[in-house]
């Protein structure tokens, strides 16, 4: 809609309507034009998708939402505010102490400081309660424009050595904005709420960490405090108890409980898997095996190292060279005393697989393929390498060596929607199966920078689009965050205390084919391209059975426990007996153990229980004479007693895996 007079504007709100305004009316003016309860609550508004301060002319027509406390944009704000309320605290206390650089993060933030004594957790109490004094003189927020070098200037006499750095790496044409709260002041971009007061005193801080200015291991250790803040003391009480339950179902610790697997620094971010924790991995892989087969799939297996060609051709090699692991192949021998070991000496070099694409469509070029044997659907878990920053590295959550239960189906244009289907059918049985009955799914459509024609783009979006509405499933869709060959549909798993996991994907990829020369013979005879969809249920087998592990506080359900029952004697008498009991669960296929060791009943139970065995047969000389066993249930006190058939018979019903 175009500008009705010279100087006035249209502004659009949410619902549809429009309004006039003279240009240069400011996002407060908006909400108190509409209501003053509106105004008292808004905190910022967006324009046009972009968040921006309530103060802020508005000069030309354009679309805006005022943004509340109620909204999620609020979380944003006020976290964005309180890193700033935390680094005026911390040089008030701290005189001397420089601040650098204060992000909002996921659930909250961080400040890195620059000061010759490190902080510590014991500073906290201290800290907060400044940040509440704060927060009670309620400063307003002023937004303020600098000329350059009188802000490089103004930083470097206060000592502020690092501000003074960013600035000067700033681009020529970037406004330097400096936010004013009363007296104290900081270099940022905003926006922010209108005042401190806002901030509310619904934060925490959490932790303190070591971190390098700018990331660079050759520059100077900071001290990073990280905190959290919510909407009220509501949110910030279940936050830090969600916190506390993480803490407890830390899949690091459970797995040396449970003696599952281990790390060690001389094979940084890969895993050692205990029989234990391998038989649970080889559970899972045969669960997905099982699914993938009943639903078409033709499992392959790929090489770990491909030359460095294949990945340039793909596109991979420019993308992803610095997180991949590199060998060489062939080197020259031009010296006497051996060969020369430098970059440039090396002929041919040869790359650990970070992804199994490339692979899997040389699987396809294989043969003629005719449009008769499309859908093919090809399936490997495959071992990937990917060279990750060591501290990035967390357990099973964040690994160097990894595999996926990675698949791509090979399709006709026409066949996108069905195969979208019928993947997104399949990935909702596993994770039902699996125990995530919540699933948050977004469709992530074209973004700025990306190959193939819109017209392209159009097909495969709506493929996509008209899959999830026929699934019945609620989706978002997220505009720009599509791959650069394609839209894709991202799969979220909530778990046991509200955290989400990004785990399953479907990727639409017509770029791929077309560089590695993918083709088949149509109806019509002539070669055509194939449609690549990349996808994966789980992501990385690891990564899962960590999310699983969490989610589960350890206790896997039956079928996936590694140990599903443990015979323990309470008298050596019955050891004889015991044996029986444990021959017969074997032979009812129930992966079981034998205790008979000299010790107290109480003692076995508890250690079994920390273990996480989910079923404890106890027999003594009266089950022995019986014929029964004394059943006791992970995480119950009391237990009662069976006939041994009628035992293992419901114990061998409840183990089988759910498909």
């Amino acid at each position: 809609m175009g500008q009705t007079a010279t100087n006035d504007i249209q502004i659009t709100l949410p619902d549809g309507a429009s309004r006039e305004y003279a240009a240069g009316v400011t996002g407060f003016e908006i909400a108190e034009s509409i209501s003053k309860s509106l105004a008292k609550a808004a905190l910022a508004i967006r324009v046009n998708g972009e968040l921006s301060d309530l103060s802020l002319p508005i000069t030309g027509d354009a679309s805006v939402a005022i943004v509340t406390r109620k909204d999620e944009d609020a979380l944003e704000l006020i976290r964005h505010d309180a890193a700033h309320v935390l680094a005026e605290a911390v040089q008030n206390l701290f005189p001397g102490t420089q601040v650098t650089i204060g992000p909002t993060i996921e659930n909250g933030f961080y400040y890195d400081f620059a000061r010759n004594e490190p902080f510590s957790t014991e500073d906290f109490e201290a800290i907060e309660k400044e940040m509440r004094k704060i927060v009670e003189r309620g400063a307003a927020f002023e937004r303020e424009v600098w000329d350059r070098d009188e802000a490089i200037k103004y930083f470097k006499d206060k000592g502020e050595a690092y501000k003074a750095e960013l600035i000067e790496d700033l681009p020529e044409t970037e406004e330097i904005k400096i936010y004013r709260q009363g007296e104290w002041l900081d270099l940022c971009r905003g926006p922010h709420m209108p005042s401190v007061k806002q901030v509310g005193t619904a934060f925490k801080l959490l932790k303190v960490a070591g971190a390098y200015w700018r990331g660079d291991s050759d520059k100077a250790m900071l001290t990073r405090i990280y905190g959290t803040a919510w909407r009220d003391d509501k949110e910030l009480k279940a936050y830090l108890h969600q916190l506390e339950e993480a803490e407890k179902r830390d899949h690091r610790k459970l797995g040396q409980e449970m003696d599952l697997f281990h790390f060690q620094q001389e094979a940084q971010g890969s895993v050692f898997w205990h029989p234990k924790g391998f038989t649970i991995y080889n559970q899972m892989e045969g669960y997905i095996r099982r699914r993938l087969q009943d639903a078409g799939y033709k499992e392959i297996k790929t090489p770990q190292l491909i030359d460095n060609k294949l990945w340039e051709k793909s596109g991979h090699w420019g993308k992803y060279r610095e997180n991949m692991f590199v060998v060489p192949d062939e080197v020259p021998n031009t010296e006497e005393d051996g060969p020369v070991v430098s970059d440039k000496a090396f002929e041919k070099l040869m790359a650990l697989k970070p992804m199994n694409c490339p692979a899997h469509v040389q699987v396809f070029n294989q043969g003629i393929k005719s449009y008769r044997d499309l859908p093919l659907r090809l399936a490997e878990f495959g071992c990937c390498h990917r060279n990750e920053a060591h501290g990035a590295l967390h357990g099973l959550m964040r690994v160097r060596q990894f595999t996926q239960d990675d698949a791509h189906i090979f399709c006709r244009e026409d066949q996108i929607t069905e195969e979208a289907v019928a993947f997104c059918e399949l990935l909702q049985n596993v994770y039902r199966d699996l125990g995530f009955e919540d699933v948050a799914v977004a469709l992530s459509l074209r973004p700025e920078m990306r190959v193939g024609s819109d017209e392209l783009w159009d097909k495969a979006e709506e493929g996509l689009r008209e899959a999830l509405q026929q699934t019945g499933l609620e989706f978002r869709e997220d505009p720009g965050e599509g791959a650069f060959y394609g839209p894709k549909i991202d799969y979220q798993i909530r778990d046991a205390i509200g955290r989400t996991w990004q785990c399953g994907t479907l990727q639409l990829d017509f770029n791929l084919p077309e560089r590695l020369d993918a083709n088949y013979i149509g109806q019509d005879g002539e070669k055509h391209r194939p449609v690549m969809l990349h996808r994966a249920i789980l992501g990385s087998l690891e990564r899962f059975i960590g999310v699983m592990i969490e989610n589960y506080a350890g206790k896997l359900p039956l079928w996936l426990a590694p140990t599903q029952c443990v015979v323990a004697t309470i008298t050596e008498t019955a050891d004889g007996y015991a044996e029986e009991v444990y021959e017969a669960l074997k032979e009812a296929g129930i992966r079981v153990e034998l205790d008979t060791r000299n010790e107290k009943i109480n003692y076995k139970v508890r250690e079994h229980s920390v273990g996480k065995v989910p079923a404890l047969f106890v027999v003594g000389e009266r089950e022995a004479q019986e014929g029964s066993v004394a059943i006791r249930r992970l995480g119950s006190k009391k237990q009662h007693v069976e006939k041994l058939e009628r035992a293992i018979e419901e114990l061998a019903a409840e183990a089988k895996p759910p498909f």
